[in-house]
């Protein structure tokens, strides 16, 4: 899973990366068209759990890929920008809710729904650029086309249009009413407004008592399908990633802070995206996998490796709660929680599964 961080100057989207992350890259709008990029390992007790039982040489959680590209303002969703956030799977908006007189605001002053406005044209902006130079080369191709191809490039200029009239209503793609084909045919242009969205308030320190109210009434507003919402607070969550484990969550007790940032972005952005994780076992290894929901044990297997895919017999498949009832994989074939499936077999999170294959 790719996630793309995005944000208006002094939003604090690298404080959050550096905490998302425990990297350390240098915080303040910076000019450069490299984005930050730094991996996450998905927190996931089960990994342990299965570990108690295998005792493996290896534990390997799922990871999230963090990218968190310069700092922008209008008219800069462009270019470099662009490519890095297009190949993302969903985008996490840092907005400011934070006052610091030592860090003013590029806008004069702190508005988070204004903030939030503004980088919801640029997405808008920036599909629309693609839609309108995608027609103009539809508009020349169809000059030339032959009479077998006229009809693809009719349909994509009649879908295209339709999309640009929605969005010029201010309706993100995302929230367009496509068939799952139309969202097929366009997944090519890597949309940036069609991608799923986290918006991230980031408040100060002294808001944090108020943080739960804040986020149900920033959910109440904004929260649509494939977009949600987060009050989290960058500069404590990153300082606190740099103590000891007991002492941080000593800290979060003290301050009513049930999980950390990295933690709570993680499980939301799963949810958005729609993942979840499988699980593969032995002496040698414990590994997590993600993969969307609704994925078939054949596509999953391909996850594992491609010659597992291309030679998949089938899947034995036992969820994690039972194997951890029945202590093993042997326990759970006698009391039959162990089951063999097919190709077709659509995983669920938490299947803990073994495949056979022959290449």
């Amino acid at each position: 899973m790719e996630i793309g961080i995005i944000g208006l100057p002094k939003s604090g989207k690298t404080t959050l990366f550096n905490t998302l992350t425990r990297g350390k890259a240098e915080i303040g709008a910076y000019a450069t068209e490299l984005p930050n990029v730094g991996i996450a390992k998905v927190p996931d007790p089960r990994i342990d759990g299965l570990d108690g039982i295998f005792h493996a040489k290896k534990k390997v959680p799922a990871e999230v890929k963090y990218v968190d590209v310069a700092a922008h303002t209008k008219g800069e969703l462009s270019g470099v920008f662009l490519t890095h956030l297009s190949q993302t799977d969903g985008l996490l908006h840092v907005v400011r809710a934070f006052a610091d007189d030592n860090v003013p605001h590029i806008e004069g002053s702190i508005d988070a729904d204004r903030d939030v406005k503004l980088l919801d044209l640029e997405l808008t902006f920036s599909d629309l650029s693609i839609i309108e130079n995608r027609l103009k080369k539809i508009d020349s191709l169809l000059k030339r086309a032959k009479a077998n191809e006229r009809d693809a490039f009719s349909k994509e200029q009649a879908l295209l249009a339709r999309i640009q009239t929605t969005l010029e209503g201010d309706v993100p793609i995302r929230e367009q009413e496509l068939t799952e084909d139309e969202r097929k045919a366009i997944s090519g242009y890597q949309f940036l407004s069609a991608k799923p969205l986290l918006i991230a308030f980031n408040v100060g320190e002294e808001r944090l008592p108020q943080a739960t109210s804040l986020e149900e009434e920033w959910r109440k507003k904004y929260r649509r399908p494939h977009v949600d919402v987060a009050v989290l607070c960058g500069k404590l969550e990153m300082e606190l990633v740099q103590l000891d484990e007991a002492d941080a969550r000593e800290f979060r007790s003290t301050m009513g802070m049930a999980e950390t940032a990295l933690n709570r972005i993680i499980g939301l952005c799963y949810e958005l995206l729609g993942y979840i994780s499988f699980f593969t076992v032995g002496s040698d290894e414990v590994r997590a996998w993600t993969i969307l929901r609704n994925t078939i044990a054949v596509q999953a297997a391909g996850k594992v490796h491609t010659d597992i895919e291309r030679g998949f017999i089938r899947a034995e498949v036992i969820a994690y709660k039972d194997l951890m009832k029945c202590g093993s994989l042997a326990e759970g074939r006698k009391s039959a929680l162990l089951h063999t499936e097919g190709k077709s077999y659509v995983v669920n999170d938490g299947d803990v599964i073994t495949y056979l294959f022959n290449v």
